[in-house]
């Protein structure tokens, strides 16, 4: 049986995580170039320019790609959980974003009088547009040839 002190040396595994760390990474650089500060929620929370979604999961289909084989079930596997990943990054969550982009506008609109119902905010920025998903794609793809090659 395998240790787990083995999983520090899945080059894959370490590959996807430095993709996905990195573009967290940037997010937080673009904030402090757009609004000149540093937004901690944005390292840590989800969406935003590039995808850290999109990135961990190229880096990984590639990683396996790379290593593998590009013609075996294991790269088909990474390949198309990828694809979905991404489409879920572009289309669910964009539209659980925006939804909750409107209704804060209604919460906002309802207590400009007195009522009673939770002001809580909920989180806008849940997905991405398709091109943060394709600058992690671009991303994920850059680390894995740079670490695996």
């Amino acid at each position: 049986m395998q240790s787990v002190t083995d999983i520090v040396h899945n080059q894959i595994l370490i590959t996807s995580l430095v993709a996905c760390f990195l573009a967290q990474g940037i997010k937080g650089l673009v904030g402090v170039i757009q609004h000149g500060k540093l937004d901690i929620r944005l390292i840590l929370g989800s969406g935003g320019m590039p995808s850290s979604h999109s990135a961990l999961v190229t880096a990984l289909a590639a990683g396996v790609g790379q290593t593998v084989g590009w013609d075996g079930v294991e790269f088909a596997v990474a390949a198309v959980f990828a694809v979905i990943v991404m489409y879920d990054a572009t289309g669910v969550r964009q539209a659980a974003g925006k939804q909750a982009k409107i209704l804060n506008q209604m919460v906002e609109e309802l207590f400009q009088e007195d009522h009673q119902i939770s002001q809580e905010k909920l989180k806008e920025l849940l997905g991405h547009t398709p091109v943060q998903v394709f600058a992690g794609c671009a991303l994920g793809l850059a680390v894995s040839w740079l670490a695996i090659g």
